[in-house]
Order: C-alpha cells, then structure tokens, then sequence
C-alpha cells in the first residue's frame, strides 16, 4: 500500500484538497539524492515497523479529525490509509512520562516510587528514567534480529540516565531545541532576540524574574544553538526527518528494521519559517513575536497576541506535516512501506487560551491538554481510512508492535496489543474508561463523562462530553455521585491504593 502523494500533490496541498503552494517551497530546494533502488529491492522477509512521534500536538489541529482550516496535507493523508483512534490520550503527561510507556510498555501514572534521580532537576512527578531491569521496545526488537534506529531532537531521550536510548544500534541527535546548551549561549545574536516578545500590552518586562527570565535565558540558548540555520531545511523538523530519510534508505537489505523518529516540533518555540504563520493570520503583523508561552493563566496576553500565538503554533505544525510528509514520500519510493507497519502520535497536546490556560500546566487536563492523534497503518491496507473510539494509549504502542513483528514480550506489559483492531475486533482490554495524570492532577473518562481533579479527589471538576465536548460547563457540583465514580475508578486503575503525593517544599 503505497503513500502516493504525488510531486505535485505536495507542492500545491492538492492531495488533502487544499491549497497550500508555499508548503513545498523547502522540499523543492532540496537537493534530491538518487535513491539507491537495489539496496531495497531485496528486502527481509520480516515486516519493519516505522514510529513517529511528535511533541505537543493537538489533534484538534489535525485536518483528518475534523479541522477544516489547519493545512495538514501529510497527516491526513496518512490517516486516510490508516486506522485512526478518536479516543487516544497519553497514559500520562508531559514529555517524559509519555515517553517512559512508549518506550516501555508500562503506565508511568500514578508516579508511584519518583525521584529526582541525579541529573533530572525536572519537579514533574513522574518525570524519571524507564527502570534499569525493565525491558524496552528496541532491545526486545534488537534482541529479534532487527537493525533498530533513533532519529530524535528531544533532549531528554539521550541522557543517559533517562534509558530511552537502550537498545537502539544507530542513534542520531538532532542537537539544538530548547535549553540544550549545544552552543555558548553567548553566541545568541540578541538581535534576533528582539523579534520575539518579551512585554506584556501594559509594559511589564517579562524577562525581570523567576519563569520570565528562564523563558528569556532558553530562547537565548535557542538562538545560539541554531546561530547557522539559512533555508528551511536546517529547521530542527526538517533536519530530523531528512535524517530518518537516509536511514531508511540505506539500512542494510539483510536485516528487518524498527525506525523510531521522535520531533520535538511543534513543540515551542513556535519560529518556522514566517511565511508558515503568515498563512493563519495578517501578514503585515509586525509586532514581537509570542513564540513561547510562560505556562499558566493566559491573560497576561491581549486578545490579539494570543491570536497570533495560535497562529505560529499552527503554523510549526504544517510545517512538521510537510517534512512528515517528506520523508513518508521518500521512503515509498524505496518500496519499504509495502512491508511497513507506521504509527503516529503524540505525547499531549498545549493549552492555547481555550479554558484561560496557556501551555502545559498540570490543571488544564481538558482536550486541548489531553486528545493526541493516534494512527495505525498496516501495510496491507487493513481498515485503511476508518476510525475508532478505543482508548488507544501511548503504553499500548510496545505491546502492538512486539505483537506486529511476532516478538514475545520478555515481561507482562501494562498496555495492550492494538492489532486485533486492524481485523475489526476488539483488543484484550476492552477499556469502558481510561484514566491518566499529570504531575499531581488526574483525568478520567468514560464516554459519558470526564473528571479532572486533584489527585487526592479535591478540586474536582465533571463535564458532560456528550452534551459540552468543549468542556466548557463545570457540572460537579450538581453530580457527586458521578465524581466519586469516576474518581473510584482512578484509584482503582492506580492500584486500589491512594495515590501518592510528594512534597517538594
């Protein structure tokens, strides 16, 4: 089953239905290596499995779940020869955890037993390494005979006292996101510093202290880290996909392959190539730009500030659609994906105002927070273009492609084989609720109601999915009886026991 987005399909968006000329502006000045067919023409009889993961991305933004003015050609053309869950929401939140259940196939929620290990100053609960005699994905599938790769901008993935990194023969780190001190931070033109926006609409200087002045410090080493970046394809996106693209065309014939590619884009700070905002709101705005949120409440911006934040976060992600896209082309080219099982997700999403919140606090668990993309494409075309509402989860992707490429877990894992649904049947669990967390809230959720809370049950609040998707009604009040329910069920999936609490002074 081939991923045929033509040439000009890409070029003009006209594959999703769209137009969207300026999106392959980067692939057309790309120079266009030769692919070398007879590397792989022959391939192993094994199946290879391709994951993508990329930071902070709302499905909410995603044409193929309903957006009609997000520009995401590339995601929806993958959801068309996939199976999409409707449902999907991290087991737990942020960054580190999501990853911890990918890599691992266990639930990080509720953080039971954290620490601040040495070297991870984070104070997210739960924010901690995969344990040294658990099992990951890569060493299971190493393990079976798979020639497996990293390709990745994510910091986090490669300290090594995180494990994320265990088990993969062939890493690349696409150094320079965030407060990675690649470069002298030194080497920041401040310049460039003053295009993004450092002033509340009444003056406030937001560099002066606490939060402010570590935003400032991480985009200053942002700078200084991408100090030689010209054209779009020195953006960190594109840098990783093309990398992922030569992977796949030149991995040895011989051998089966697993390629996990994790972007932090579109993760902030939300700096693509201008023209990419420009599509989703004035092109003559010409004030500081709000690349990165200070995360919490959201009126320290003004209506129009928060607009053109909406506007340069939408704009990251069809600019990671188009190199998602990229690479996708490229490897059908080599004839892999005719015997290639891909997933997409996400780890969580970003609060953009919608509920008064902005970026990731650990309150702000509504669906903008918590509803992610989840893809399956099964290279024989199985339920290609279908969706489900399964509780699909960041922990059931080891357990679905041990189960894919016919590998044995070593350990019982937590998540659940997805496969069955790709032949219209319903997975071992049949998963009537899900629960997940963040920090010190929860979040549960049947098809009726959701809860989010605190995780001793305090500060509860209910919402009628059916009646408010938004969840923009608080109905706790009035429906105790459906808070403890729901609140029962967190501790229940936690263990039975209460859950923890840590007191960090």
């Amino acid at each position: 089953m081939a991923f045929s987005i033509s040439r000009r399909g890409l070029l003009t968006g006209t594959a999703a239905g769209v137009g969207l000329g300026f999106v392959g502006s980067a692939m057309a000045a790309e120079p266009q290596q030769k692919i070398n067919i007879s590397r792989t023409a022959a391939r192993s009889d094994k199946p290879n499995v391709i994951l993508i993961v990329t930071d902070t991305t709302r499905r909410d933004h995603i044409g193929a779940y309903g957006n009609s003015w997000m520009r995401t050609p590339s995601l929806d053309h993958l959801a068309s020869q996939s199976l999409r869950f409707t449902r999907a929401v991290p087991e737990a939140m942020p960054t580190v955890p999501a990853r911890r259940s990918i890599h691992s196939g266990m639930r990080t929620f509720p953080f039971r037993d954290w620490e601040k290990r040495s070297g991870n100053k984070s104070g997210v609960w739960g924010w901690q390494h995969i344990p040294d005699d658990q099992p990951t994905l890569a060493e299971q599938l190493s393990g079976a005979g798979y020639t497996t790769m990293l390709v990745s901008d994510v910091p986090h993935t490669f300290k090594p006292s995180m494990n994320f990194a265990r088990g993969f023969k062939v890493m690349q780190w696409i150094r320079g996101q965030e407060g990675d001190d690649y470069m002298p931070i030194w080497m920041a033109d401040d310049r460039f510093l003053d295009r993004y926006m450092y002033q509340t609409a009444g003056g406030k200087d937001l560099t002066s202290k606490g939060d402010n002045l570590m935003l400032a410090n991480e985009l200053r080493q942002y700078l200084a880290n991408n100090v030689d970046r010209d054209g779009e394809e020195d953006y960190l996106a594109a840098r990783v996909f093309r990398t992922a693209s030569r992977m796949v065309e030149n991995v040895p014939p011989e051998e089966p392959f697993f390629l996990a590619i994790d972007s932090f884009d579109p993760h902030e700070p939300w700096d693509a190539p201008r023209h990419y905002a420009d599509y989703y709101d004035d092109p003559d705005w010409n004030e500081p730009e709000p690349v990165s949120p200070r995360y919490g409440k959201s009126d320290y911006l003004t209506e129009r500030q928060l607009k053109r934040m909406r506007a340069l976060y939408a704009g990251e992600i069809t600019m990671v659609d188009r190199w998602i896209g990229y690479f996708l082309e490229r490897a059908e080219q080599t004839g892999l994906l005719d015997n290639t099982l891909v997933i997409m997700t996400s780890d969580h999403g970003m609060a953009l105002g919608e509920h008064g919140a902005l970026g990731k606090p650990s309150f702000a668990l509504w669906p903008e927070m918590t509803d992610t993309p989840f893809f399956i494409r099964h290279p024989d075309g199985k339920r290609a273009g279908e969706a489900m509402d399964y509780f699909a989860s960041t922990h059931d992707i080891a357990p679905t492609i041990l189960a894919f490429a016919g590998v044995t877990p070593k350990t019982e894992l937590d998540g659940t084989n997805l496969m069955p649904t790709l032949d219209g049947e319903m997975p071992e669990d049949p998963r009537e609720h899900f629960t997940s967390g963040m920090n010190d809230y929860v979040w549960a959720s049947d098809r009726k109601f959701t809860l989010i809370a605190k995780n001793d049950g305090t500060e509860a609040r209910l919402y009628d999915i059916v009646a408010d998707p938004e969840q923009m009604n608080d109905i706790a009040a009035d429906n105790p009886d459906e808070v403890k329910r729901l609140y029962d069920l967190v501790v229940k999936d936690a263990g039975g026991a209460p859950l923890p609490h840590y007191d960090q002074g």
